[in-house]
């Protein structure tokens, strides 16, 4: 269901060519306010609307909505966050999620939040059926991965929904794409590796996934106990060494028990370059653990 509110005019003929698009986004706004940000900023690109358009359609000035735009200065309430985006016809309801998220990133409390939301109207949206058949679809695969990394289920789930939520953002970009499958890994594999813990060389640190791994789990009294435990520290170490697409795949398959049949169509990969990417990724983990320790 659309936003409620006057129906917004066409996108005005030859906006993109009047203006300037807004500034960078600042540093100053931290992961989950640039989660929202990024793709309300790409639909406006898109849109070929300017800020002039934006000041006309939403009722703020310039200056305000430049701010929000960089994210910049306070963090933004609901009120103007939802006047832009329903000018850009962006869906609430994801929007409203993520920016929530966002006001918590800032310190808002809960009080401010739930205040500045019963400020606005609105009766929610409905997801694409295509969209909503494709997180269904994904969702399983994905929380087992990002559990890999993130070692809870708390933490797994809130990724994933935040991805999907993105994604749902997104989704007119995404549904156009060449292949939408890798697109939308790869926005999903970010949102997991913003958030991982890492090694001082910025590589993920998946050492701590070995604590719940099922053969670690059930031999706490058996015999060699440590030495397995060492060595299967050293090869979930390993694993974040190799190539993206090769670390990817290992850790669906052999950490998450993907079958193989089913890799290829959640990375977006046709099925016999997964074959050759397994190849390589068993053959590197091989040198890796095998090369001699620098004295």
């Amino acid at each position: 269901m659309p936003p409620s509110g006057p129906a917004q005019p066409p996108p005005l003929q030859g906006a993109a060519r009047r203006g300037r698009r807004p500034a960078p986004i600042s540093p100053q706004a931290g992961p989950s306010h640039r989660a929202w940000l990024e793709p309300v900023r790409s639909v406006l690109f898109a849109s070929g609307l300017t800020l002039d358009d934006l000041v006309d359609r939403s009722g703020y000035s310039k200056t305000r909505i430049s701010e929000l735009l960089r994210g910049n200065g306070y963090y933004p309430p609901w009120e103007i966050t939802f006047s832009v985006s329903h000018a850009l016809d962006v869906p609430t309801s994801p929007l409203r999620r993520l920016w929530t998220a966002a006001a918590r990133e800032a310190r808002k409390d809960n009080d401010w939040i739930r205040n500045c939301i019963d400020q606005v109207a609105h009766d929610g949206d409905s997801p694409p059926l295509p969209y909503r058949a494709f997180t269904e679809a994904m969702r399983p695969d994905y929380s087992d991965y990002a559990r890999a990394f993130l070692l809870t289920d708390q933490r797994a789930h809130w990724v994933v929904c935040e991805a999907f939520d993105i994604l749902w953002l997104r989704w007119s970009e995404v549904a156009a794409s060449a292949n939408l499958n890798h697109y939308a890994w790869q926005l999903f594999r970010a949102r997991v590796m913003l958030r991982a813990a890492r090694h001082a060389d910025g590589r993920p640190d998946l050492r701590a996934a070995v604590f719940s791994t099922h053969e670690v789990r059930g031999s706490d009294n058996a015999p060699g106990h440590f030495m397995a435990l060492t060595e299967l520290i050293e090869l979930f170490d390993a694993l974040t060494r190799l190539p993206d697409a090769q670390m990817d795949l290992t850790v669906l398959h052999y950490l998450c028990g993907t079958p193989a049949a089913g890799i290829a169509h959640i990375l977006g990969m046709a099925p016999a370059l997964t074959h050759a990417v397994d190849h390589h990724a068993r053959a590197t983990l091989e040198t890796l653990l095998n090369a001699p320790i620098p004295e």
